[in-house]
């Protein structure tokens, strides 16, 4: 957990790009509609995921150039911080960017399926598949030294579009990194040691990649979409969904000091990484509840996966530490985006507390093999 209780840390950006559509306005609709979320059922068949929405990506990355070098990942990514830094009323503010360091939550990158079907055909028939195999790789990387993009370049590509040249840092680790990715975020500004900080994470669904590796693994729901809380046959799973999320964060006093609107606080971030067994989960979400200092929210907002076995035991470790708290799954609005869980919970949980519509909120992030982690929102 972050014990930073130094500085008040707000929020004064909100980027959000999922299925719902995009910025705070289409989110918060989506959070006051009962509708189920836009999916596609036939795409990836027998797998529903959920579609982002068209963007006019102009409006972000304004050269044809920069969105062509970037996968789809990427690009959701430097729109949704575009956005972010669009709210925060700096996108124009070139010195305000040179000092906002960058935090970004971020899987493998996408892969280069032309080269995975050539190298995979090709092994059938080689001679020598050992040689075949490093010839391959010798000649049909990509520049980035990998056969997807490299994680750490979708903050290159903010820095680049955007122009946000403080320092950067990349994590890696499904839904605990975005978590983590909060956790830093939050107690370098609230420890003084900066006063701007740009945190956020995006993912792209839609792509037959990520669902042969999670259906290796049984963590898929299919043949279509139900609600998060629904899904007890067979264990549940989840229905992916491509979204991204970026907060921008800065000390309390440095936003009043430039006349900026607090849109909320965000408090410490309480993590933890338990060995899985019977009840670990719910006994830490419990704890780390009363480690946030969490005390009546109008809402708790879980990034449950949609695993039936791990949102029970969330359910329980919630309402032992919040007994009648109304709890809303965040799959049941954007699907689950993995890395984006958790900074999705925040700036969703921002901008509730921005608009009036809640006083405190919690979000809670369970990893679907390891992680947990309770984030604490205030109103301003």
């Amino acid at each position: 957990m972050s014990r930073s209780t130094g500085r008040d840390v707000v929020v004064t950006g909100i980027g959000l790009v999922s299925c719902a559509g995009e910025g705070i306005e289409a989110h918060l609709s989506a959070f006051a509609s009962k509708e189920a979320p836009r999916t596609d059922a036939e795409t990836f068949a027998p797998y529903p995921v959920h579609p982002v929405v068209a963007l006019t990506l102009d409006a972000q990355i304004s050269k044809k150039s920069d969105q062509r070098q970037m996968e789809p990942w990427q690009r959701l990514g430097v729109y949704a911080a575009g956005l972010a830094l669009d709210s925060a009323g700096v996108k124009g503010d070139a010195a305000f960017k040179a000092a906002l360091q960058l935090v970004v939550a971020a899987g493998g990158g996408e892969r280069d399926y032309a080269v995975d079907g050539a190298i995979l055909s090709g092994l059938r028939g080689a001679a020598d598949p050992g040689a075949f195999l490093n010839e391959r790789l010798l000649n049909d990387l990509r520049p980035t030294l990998f056969l997807a993009q490299l994680s750490n370049l979708l903050a290159g590509n903010i820095s680049i579009v955007h122009g946000v040249t403080g320092a950067s840092r990349t994590f890696m680790g499904e839904e605990s990194c975005g978590v983590d990715a909060l956790r830093i975020a939050h107690a370098r500004v609230a420890s003084g040691q900066i006063d701007t900080i740009m945190v956020g994470s995006s993912y792209n669904a839609e792509r037959p990649d990520v669902m042969v590796i999670h259906e290796m693994g049984g963590f898929l729901d299919k043949p279509v979409y139900r609600p998060v809380f629904e899904r007890r046959e067979d264990n549940g799973g989840f229905v992916l969904g491509s979204a991204a999320a970026f907060l921008v964060l800065e000390a309390a006093e440095h936003a009043s000091a430039r006349g900026a609107r607090a849109l909320a606080r965000l408090m410490p971030v309480a993590n933890d990484r338990v060995m899985r067994a019977p009840g670990s989960v719910s006994a830490s979400l419990t704890r780390l509840i009363g480690e946030a200092g969490i005390e009546r929210p109008d809402v708790v907002l879980s990034g449950a996966t949609g695993l039936a076995d791990l949102a029970a035991e969330e359910i329980a470790g919630i309402h032992a530490a919040l007994p009648g708290a109304g709890i809303r799954a965040t799959g049941d609005i954007v699907g689950h985006p993995m890395e984006v869980a958790a900074p999705f919970g925040a700036a969703l949980a921002a901008a509730l507390c921005a608009v009036g519509a809640a006083r405190e909120v919690a979000v809670t992030s369970v990893g679907h093999r390891r992680g947990e982690g309770v984030v604490r929102v205030l109103a301003a």
